[in-house]
């Protein structure tokens, strides 16, 4: 690892340099080419609004630019489920949430589920991972899926620290988030010790913490992760006269769902200008510290010659919402939370490249096994992104089709007190909950309000309607929500059941046990009326 820091502006510079001026098609690379390599970075929290105009005028980026120049930004990417196992269980998978049942960060896939860098490997591509994967079942902490599984439950409690930042080291500083640091030093060390040596195609997989908040252990026992940390050497790449402070409803007029995450977020106090614009000027810095390491793995790819030969691919499992509509973490179908990054360079694929059409996560596995000529099963919910990538008609390559003008994300998990369900297309965003009908949808003109701070589903009932027919012929959501609300109770017997006569004492402790503690029999009446009760769920708006 340099002494300068990640990449370096010499280093950027070569890489421009490199990719020439001027927006190129390369030439397609025929069948009987050499397969390319493929490395996907995929970190956590990333923001996808950052990656082009205007929001990439908060902070410097120099990797993601190179990216860039070099290949294709999709503008409309997206999450389909706005939380880490589940978004990463679509990713792995090619399938929709609803179908892998994949509905908090404890259930995700099973371990034996046969992923495509499994087909990759199989079909003759060495493989190797490297940082976070987190898509299959069993990780995360207690609090985190007990919060899921009482979601419906009739109380409010918080269940996170409030947002805060915090800064650490000096101005020269660059490695903050040192685990992330190590496993991209391990990826780079295995690039040039044994990448460069291979005679056939490799895969190879990077899964970084970054920019996710960090824990927040003042809060206690049990504690999330609240904290935005960095060090002036990232924040000095900040332009705070351009970070935006976002507009927030009064908390009367909130969506009741939004109102709900808000007060579990701790979020529902009071801040201050200063307080916001600091909470995102330090997660932009936190995003600069991630795109210093995917320069990194860019940089050994040049050193080692593999660049030219190596299909680059960028992504995050969700958004973070630093504060936008009062809230920050993901788990909501706002933008900060649910558009991610996405950026794909390599031999056959067009450069200085701007994609507008909606994409999604699982598009990852088709375009996986369509870069390594592995036929695409038909089963999947995703479509290749390479017709995208090389300007061709889909149904020249698929024989399912041109893809569809829509993409669907979902959330089934904490913070939120119902199943969400969110269809993107053209300028509408048309987000509704639970059954359908016990809670008002939502619907945004991202064109005219690309904020999201006018609901205009009662003033167009037929655009509501339309894009409901759609969402509705994709997935049976009121099966799926009471599926989930059923899933949820059971989890949560089978858990009290294993604690016996500890489970009050377990239950007070968790990372609401601020709020719990003060009235721990009132809470616990709640737990056994919604056990008790037998009626499907709906969110309850603004309860105390």
């Amino acid at each position: 690892m340099r002494d300068c820091g990640p990449l370096g502006l010499a280093g950027v510079a070569v890489l421009l340099m490199a990719a020439g001026a001027g927006a190129r098609p390369r030439s397609a690379v025929p069948g009987d080419q050499p397969r390319s390599n493929v490395v996907l970075v995929a970190c956590d929290s990333l923001d996808g609004r950052l990656t082009f105009f205007p929001g990439n005028q908060t902070v410097d980026l120099p990797s993601i630019n190179f990216m860039k120049r070099r290949g294709t930004v999709f503008l409309n990417a997206y999450t389909n489920s706005p939380i880490c196992c589940p978004s990463r269980a679509a990713m792995w998978s090619g399938l929709f949430t609803h179908i892998t049942e994949s509905w908090n960060n404890f259930k995700g896939l099973d371990p034996d589920y046969v992923t495509w860098m499994d087909l990759m490997e199989k079909h003759g591509y060495h493989t190797q991972k490297f940082g976070k994967l987190d898509f299959t079942s069993g990780h995360h902490s207690v609090s985190n899926r007990v919060e899921a599984w009482t979601r419906d439950v009739n109380f409010l409690l918080r269940q996170e620290g409030r947002p805060m930042v915090k800064l650490t080291g000096h101005r020269k500083q660059f490695r903050v988030m040192e685990k992330d640091w190590q496993n991209t030093d391990k990826a780079v060390n295995w690039i040039k010790e044994e990448a460069v040596n291979f005679t056939q195609p490799f895969i190879l997989y990077l899964g970084l913490n970054l920019p996710h908040p960090y824990p927040s252990p003042y809060a206690g026992e049990s504690f999330g992760s609240s904290t935005f940390l960095t060090s002036p050497y990232w924040l000095e790449k900040v332009n705070y006269e351009a970070i935006k402070i976002p507009k927030w409803s009064s908390l009367s007029e909130m969506h009741p769902v939004d109102y709900y995450s808000s007060y579990t977020k701790n979020c529902t106090g009071e801040f201050t200008k200063e307080e916001v614009r600091n909470i995102r000027a330090f997660y932009y810095a936190m995003c600069a510290e991630t795109d210093a390491m995917l320069g990194e793995i860019i940089s050994a790819l040049r050193d080692t010659g593999l660049l030219g030969k190596t299909i680059v691919i960028f992504t995050a499992d969700h958004g973070e919402l630093a504060m936008e509509h009062r809230q920050f973490y993901k788990m909501s179908m706002y933008e900060g939370s649910s558009h991610i990054p996405l950026l794909v360079m390599g031999p056959g694929l067009r450069e200085q490249q701007q994609i507008p059409n909606v994409v999604s996560l699982v598009d990852i596995y088709p375009t996986m096994l369509d870069i390594a000529r592995i036929p695409v099963p038909q089963n999947l919910s995703g479509y290749s992104l390479i017709p995208l990538l090389r300007e061709k008609a889909e149904s020249e390559v698929s024989p399912r089709g041109p893809r569809p003008s829509w993409v669907l994300s979902e959330f089934h998990g904490c913070n939120v007190n119902s199943s969400v369900y969110m269809l993107r297309t053209g300028k509408w965003k048309y987000i509704t909950y639970s059954d359908g009908s016990s809670v008002l949808p939502q619907l945004f003109d991202l064109t005219a309000d690309p904020d999201e701070l006018t609901n205009l589903a009662i003033k167009f009932p037929v655009t509501v309607h339309s894009l409901d027919k759609i969402l509705r012929s994709v997935v049976n959501y009121p099966k799926v929500s009471s599926s989930v609300h059923e899933y949820n109770k059971q989890q949560f017997i089978s858990w009290k059941q294993s604690l016996g006569q500890n489970y009050s004492s377990v239950i007070a402790n968790l990372r609401w046990h601020q709020d719990w503690l003060k009235d721990q029999k009132k809470y616990e009446n709640a737990i056994d009326k919604w056990l008790d009760c037998q009626e499907k769920p709906s969110a309850w708006g603004q309860a105390s």
